[in-house]
């Protein structure tokens, strides 16, 4: 699979293109972890979205047919009430196969609440989905993308050792 390797300059220029799309108020943003927050976190600011939530959302690694069809385990998940009757913009960086976003999706729909779907990237050969699409995307992919806040900073050890001793 090809691989594309973004910088902080190609995320600022998804962002732009994406705000002229998210139009009118909304109530509120949930931010799917790990790869939603950095996005969301500059999408709510330049919005002004002062209700922003996280969803932690995560699947069996088994990736057989049967496995893509498993439901997700929320690990964490806003209480219905904030979601209820809310116009909710849900932020991810990447659509792959679909599951998360439209697993989240589903609980906010649940709860009485109006999901909109938005991430950095869509890539239509990869979802499991012919009937659902994000609401609002930046760009159409076919490779891997690699965002700036995934490079290998070189792990928890090479962080350790560059903190300068306390005198």
């Amino acid at each position: 699979m090809r691989e594309e390797i973004l910088s902080w300059s190609d995320v600022d220029n998804l962002i732009d293109s994406l705000l002229p799309q998210l139009r009118g108020h909304f109530d509120a943003m949930l931010m799917i972890t790990r790869g939603g927050i950095v996005p969301g976190g500059i999408i709510s600011e330049a919005l002004d979205i002062k209700q922003v939530l996280t969803a932690a959302v995560d699947f069996p690694t088994d990736v057989s047919a049967a496995k893509l069809m498993a439901y997700p385990d929320f690990l964490q998940f806003p209480e219905d009430r904030l979601l209820a009757e809310r116009r909710t913009l849900i932020v991810d960086d990447v659509w792959g196969s679909g599951r998360t976003i439209t697993a989240v999706k589903g609980r906010v729909e649940a709860a009485g609440g109006y999901p909109e779907l938005c991430v950095l990237h869509y890539n239509p050969t990869r979802t499991l989905f012919s009937k659902a699409w994000p609401t609002y995307y930046a760009a159409v992919t076919d490779a891997r993308i690699v965002y700036p806040w995934e490079i290998d900073r070189g792990g928890p050890e090479a962080v350790l050792a560059k903190v300068p001793a306390i005198n």
